[in-house]
């Protein structure tokens, strides 16, 4: 892959992003903005560290080479943000502002990782759904060469600060997959690397010119086949 930046580089899905890309053997250019500096470390890795995320789309402009891919998996929770407000301003506003500054400063690909059943009738009125969706309608406004969205469900692995509830439906969906089988907890939540080489490698596939569509996006079930299934290092 060419020069590629990422934001949410700290988060649970994010963290496995970046260090899947710094794998050994890589030779892609990674540049990071986050508010702290990321665990993973490489020689081809550029780690900006910005406290204040308002900055982070001047950075990303300012970046060197400047990034053909844009990934972001940019969210928090509505208790982490202190309410849903605060929450819209990350993973909406953020997301929104991360990819109109990625399509200007000439981004081929953009990748968002979103939730799957944001488009149910049920989710619609939802704050969370809203947020979602209207970063997706963003992005395809855009125009990107390649726009890349990924729908996984519940987001399973082990988080720096627990999410309420969370280990609770973690234990609940490990019990389904023992009880009915790995479709079953496939169905419900894949696990975080999973979700990061699904992202990877749906990049590769675009950067390739090999993508099924202009705005492809890939639901709960895309993600475990090219995360697991047809994953090669």
């Amino acid at each position: 892959m060419s020069s590629t930046a990422i934001f949410g580089c700290t988060g649970l899905v994010g963290s496995h992003i970046l260090s899947t890309l710094l794998a050994p053997g890589s030779s892609t250019t990674i540049q990071t903005i986050s508010r702290r500096a990321p665990k993973s470390t490489g020689p081809n890795l550029q780690a900006t560290i910005e406290p204040d995320t308002a900055l982070w789309a001047s950075k990303l402009a300012s970046l060197t080479p400047a990034p053909k891919t844009v990934i972001s998996s940019v969210g928090t929770t509505r208790a982490a943000a202190g309410g849903i407000t605060n929450q819209w301003k990350i993973d909406h506003d953020l997301n929104v502002e991360l990819a109109e500054q990625a399509k200007k400063s000439g981004a081929k690909t953009f990748v968002f990782v979103s939730s799957a059943g944001i488009r149910g009738m049920l989710s619609g009125p939802l704050p969370y759904a809203q947020m979602k969706r209207g970063v997706e309608d963003k992005i395809k406004e855009l125009g990107f060469e390649q726009a890349i969205i990924l729908r996984p469900g519940m987001i399973i692995g082990e988080r720096e600060v627990a999410h309420q509830g969370g280990a609770l439906m973690a234990g609940f969906v490990g019990l389904m997959g023992k009880v009915l089988g790995q479709g079953a907890r496939d169905f419900v939540g894949q696990d975080a690397d999973v979700i990061a080489r699904a992202a990877v490698h749906a990049a590769r596939i675009a950067e390739q010119g090999k993508a099924p569509e202009k705005f492809w996006v890939l639901e709960a079930s895309d993600v475990v086949k090219l995360g697991r299934t047809e994953w090669k290092e």
